[in-house]
């Protein structure tokens, strides 16, 4: 096989699975939707405990099987707890609880500002003015998510208003558990540092499901379904796809999932469960987006420059 021909067929790989990125990420929002929405019968933290332990124990065992280092140092292992109830319990366990009674649409572009408060706090963190190109972005993304929650300040009662500030509570817990990953990194594969993450996040769910007293599940058909998709899709497919476009493609490429995936959260929340499309929702997805896209735009340009005077 000859180099080019080599190149196109990692090049076609990278892009299959990017495609699976967009499309499964994109659509676990709706998924969670139905498993947890009024009258599905699945409470939101038993729905994340199951996911997240039967998709870490899942990680671990095909990592066992494939002889990946598998023990964590100290320190190690604390990182991973932390970041991981911070991942998956604050992150996805605060989407679980708000997609009780929020549209997946909205739920997935208020999470989508994960960018904007990952670049806000690493500056903070790092001590750094940021550029004006990159102030600019983060004022347009941040008054994309003002005018998305526009209509339900307006309009809710305080168990929306609780439910859109889960969604933010969210979007920061993420940041914070993917900064400490990132800063804290593990001597471990990716896919094992995953599931110990998931593991851990899965206990953190189960403390929450023993003090809110949530009671059995009991699911309906769709709710079922949407519960299995979530682990073996969201949870497996998606993440291993994930890590894979991550070694095939240029990150700028990767990072796209970011800009497509709410977009592909709204068509189908609209397409399947009816959700209503307003004019402040669209207008507001587009300054979220138009933010997001400008904060990469500014990495990409930092990271050329440091290159250039290396």
């Amino acid at each position: 096989m000859t180099s080019s021909s080599g190149e196109r067929s990692i090049e076609a790989r990278g892009i299959t699975n990017l495609f699976i990125v967009y499309l499964v990420w994109g659509s676990t929002y709706l998924a969670i939707r139905i498993a947890v929405r009024p009258g599905a019968g699945i409470p939101p933290f038993t729905l994340g405990m199951v996911r997240i332990f039967i998709a870490g124990a899942l990680m671990l065992l095909v990592s066992a099987l494939r002889s990946s280092p598998m023990r964590p140092t100290r320190k190690e292992l604390a990182v991973l707890a932390c970041s991981g109830v911070l991942l998956w319990t604050g992150g996805n366990g605060m989407v679980n609880w708000a997609e009780q009674r929020m549209d997946s649409s909205l739920a997935a572009l208020v999470i989508a500002t994960i960018p904007l408060w990952m670049v806000l706090m690493e500056s903070i963190l790092d001590r750094k003015i940021p550029s004006s190109g990159l102030v600019i972005s983060l004022i347009v993304g941040f008054a994309g998510t003002a005018l998305l929650s526009a209509t339900t300040l307006q309009t809710g009662d305080m168990g929306d208003i609780a439910s859109l500030l889960a969604l933010v509570l969210a979007s920061i817990s993420w940041t914070l558990g993917s900064l400490l990953q990132s800063r804290r990194p593990v001597s471990l594969s990716i896919e094992v540092s995953a599931g110990y993450q998931q593991i851990f996040g899965g206990l953190g769910f189960a403390v929450l499901v023993l003090l809110t007293g949530e009671p059995r599940p009991t699911p309906t058909t769709d709710a079922w379904l949407a519960w299995g998709y979530l682990i073996l899709f969201g949870s497996v497919i998606a993440f291993t796809a994930y890590v894979r476009i991550l070694q095939l493609l240029p990150m700028s490429v990767a990072m796209t999932y970011a800009y497509v995936n709410p977009v592909i959260a709204v068509i189908l929340g609209y397409v399947i469960l009816s959700e209503p499309l307003h004019l402040t929702t669209l207008a507001g997805a587009v300054l979220v987006l138009l933010g997001v896209a400008g904060v990469f735009r500014d990495r990409s340009r930092s990271r050329s420059r440091d290159m250039a005077l290396s």
